[in-house]
């Protein structure tokens, strides 16, 4: 597999630029300064927000190697889009909150362009996993 091009690596640093840019804009102040307790889904929300966030400024030294993460992001937002926004949509039952969550997730219309399929089919899908066991375990060692 040939390597990816400067000007492909430079995309996918973007992408993980505004998102990291963007939460930090948007949970960075609340998880720093919160003045009063949050509710349990606000907390675990914005902590999974605030750790996705560093992980995307990972992805931007490191592009390939996170590249689960913008996976995670894709398959998740087009689940929510799927199995969540749209039946209410058809229901007619989407309410502002609903909307705007909607209009944030249509973001993730990015990534799919942005993403090099082929190295990750390449490298996530074709290539061996890791050993389930070690080496004094293999049947050869045993003999």
């Amino acid at each position: 597999m040939h390597p990816l091009s400067l000007p492909r690596l430079y995309l996918l640093r973007a992408v993980y630029l505004m998102i990291a840019l963007g939460l930090a804009m948007l949970v960075g102040p609340g998880i720093i300064h919160h003045d009063k307790p949050w509710e349990f889904m606000q907390g675990v929300v914005n902590c999974m927000l605030a750790a996705f966030g560093l992980l995307c400024a990972v992805g931007v030294r490191y592009p390939l190697q996170m590249l689960p993460v913008l996976l995670w992001e894709l398959i998740w937002k087009t689940l929510w889009l799927s199995i969540v926004a749209l039946p209410a949509w058809r229901a007619g039952q989407m309410d502002q909150t609903m909307v705007e969550n909607v209009f944030a997730c249509l973001l993730v219309v990015v990534i799919p362009i942005v993403m090099p399929w082929g190295y990750l089919i390449e490298n996530y899908w074709k290539r061996p996993g890791d050993r389930w066991r070690g080496a004094a375990d293999s049947p050869a060692t045993r003999a």
